[in-house]
């Protein structure tokens, strides 16, 4: 007869629980449940087990403890409550720059006395105090190292003399004035152009002839009129020329390498063209303190110099100097000017 397959076939030896533990000699506590998720798996180590229940609810649980660390983070900078300085406001006005006075009972050198007063430099002033061009109250005083103050009565070569405050001034002179202080012929000088500029008495710095315009400095500082003009010391000066026709290309070599004029050889430090398209404008840098050496290095070659401009001297330019007119040096300007 055909068994019904839905019904279930008899269980082979039917063991309970207690008898497999028999068998197989395992305790197992079916009753009780496992402590934590590590209990059931197999390999665990059960000192880290041990750890992990012995730990605090906070140790096990980072976000619910409280961490003390020292912040890592640098603090924002915080800006001076201190007010800003406002320079502009605080500027001085444009003003001769001009050293400090003597007191009248202020011992200083002799030779610095007749520096301060115009006459010459500290050197020069060595040599005419030794050969007794000079007196002090009525004496005269060869000895060097001699010290006078503003109350002594100091004369050189019978002129008396007063230790003025060094001033310097530059001007864009204009064509049509003599560079000099007097003249027999009373045409038109360039003190004409800076009459009541200072009560100080101050003279031109080299020489510009009549036609010619450009930058002009005046001061009463005997040491410093000494290095702009001795030959020794090499100043740089710029004109800008402007001649009869255009100047060859072989000409401005010979210029860059030297002419023998009457009085000696000279050559151009520098020269070029002011403009490729126009070439009897020219730029010419030059040191040399001969007369008209410009006007007369030209003349030489066949040109003839139509309009001569100074356009820079001894670290000077004429920006925002309108021509004819002047003004006084920066402290910064007479600064490098000593230094160079």
């Amino acid at each position: 007869m055909r068994r019904d397959r839905s019904e279930k076939s008899p269980v082979k030896n039917p063991k309970s629980r207690e008898e497999r533990k028999k068998i197989t000699g395992r305790k197992q506590d079916t009753d009780k449940k496992p402590d934590n998720k590590f209990s059931n798996k197999p390999g665990t180590d059960r000192k880290l087990e041990s750890r992990i229940r012995t730990k605090k609810e906070s140790d096990r649980k980072p976000e619910s403890k409280i961490w003390d660390k020292k912040e890592t983070t640098k603090k924002p900078f915080k800006k001076s409550i201190l007010p800003k300085k406002d320079f502009k406001s605080s500027s001085k006005p444009d003003r001769p720059v001009v050293k400090k006075g003597f007191r009248p009972d202020e011992k200083i050198r002799l030779n610095r006395f007749l520096s301060n007063s115009g006459v010459c430099s500290r050197r020069e002033a060595d040599t005419f105090i030794q050969s007794g061009c000079v007196t002090v109250n009525g004496k005269i005083v060869s000895e060097l190292g001699s010290k006078v103050s503003l109350n002594d009565d100091v004369r050189f070569n019978g002129q008396q003399l007063n230790p003025e405050r060094k001033v310097y001034l530059l001007l864009n002179k204009p064509k049509g004035f003599v560079t000099t202080t007097e003249d027999p012929q009373e045409r038109k000088t360039v003190m004409d152009l800076i009459e009541n500029a200072c009560p100080e008495r101050i003279y031109p710095v080299g020489r510009l002839d009549k036609d010619t315009t450009g930058l002009l400095l005046f001061t009463n500082d005997g040491d410093l009129v000494k290095k702009l003009t001795h030959p020794s010391h090499t100043r740089k000066k710029i004109y800008q020329v402007f001649l009869d026709k255009p100047l060859t290309k072989n000409h401005l070599l010979e210029i860059a390498k030297g002419v023998e004029l009457e009085d000696g050889f000279v050559a151009a430090d520098s020269i070029n063209y002011v403009d490729e398209n126009d070439k009897r404008e020219i730029g010419i840098e030059i040191h040399s303190g001969q007369n008209r050496v410009v006007r007369r290095i030209f003349s030489h070659l066949g040109y003839e110099v139509q309009k001569l401009d100074r356009v820079y001297f001894a670290g000077l330019t004429k920006k925002n100097l309108p021509r004819g007119k002047w003004r006084f040096l920066t402290q910064m300007e007479i600064n490098q000017m000593k230094m160079q």
